[in-house]
């Protein structure tokens, strides 16, 4: 007998049986003890999305945050950048930029009963890698790495654009306590 077990993102487990077992297919749901719930979050405190999705969602044990800039809540300011009269950057501070992303990371995090130390894993999405990583990632290290600090794993992509004008942008998965 051929199983295939597919998880979709929207965290349906879907089991198709090349043979009409249905009471083996019935073990295999059994055996797998899947748990399936999934719960939107939004924080009243971040900057809101700017897109029809939530700050985060959580399935299970596990916090997956929506991708956070370094706006601020209820304004179009964005904290390290200037904007010429037609809107375009005019001046961007990637310090300023990224201590504002992780302090609304954190926000997302408390708010959805999480706490720093919860991130496993951090994907960073960069719109200029040559100007803007080494001071990133000096900020970083002092926010994730070392004694004390949740030490995740982390991937740097260079993007050409963010949906605002920013220049820098986190997705982040935290496991939580059971």
């Amino acid at each position: 007998m051929r199983l295939e077990i597919a998880l979709f993102a929207s965290c349906n487990l879907q089991i198709t049986d090349s043979s009409p077992d249905e009471s083996a297919v019935a073990d295999l749901r059994d055996t797998a003890n899947i748990q399936t719930m999934s719960q939107g979050i939004e924080s009243l405190r971040a900057p809101e999305p700017v897109g029809a999705f939530p700050h985060a969602k959580r399935v299970g044990d596990l916090l997956f945050l929506s991708g956070i800039g370094p706006r601020k809540r209820g304004s179009k300011e964005i904290p390290g950048v200037t904007l010429d009269a037609s809107g375009k950057i005019d001046n961007s501070d990637i310090e300023t930029q990224c201590r504002a992303v992780f302090e609304n990371v954190r926000l997302v995090l408390e708010d959805a009963g999480a706490n720093w130390n919860d991130i496993v894993d951090v994907t960073v999405f960069l719109t200029n890698m040559k100007r803007d990583f080494p001071v990133y990632n000096k900020l970083y290290a002092e926010y994730f790495a070392g004694p004390g600090k949740p030490n995740p794993t982390r991937t740097t992509i260079e993007v050409t654009a963010l949906p605002t004008p920013i220049a820098i942008e986190l997705k982040v998965i935290a496991a939580l306590k059971s």
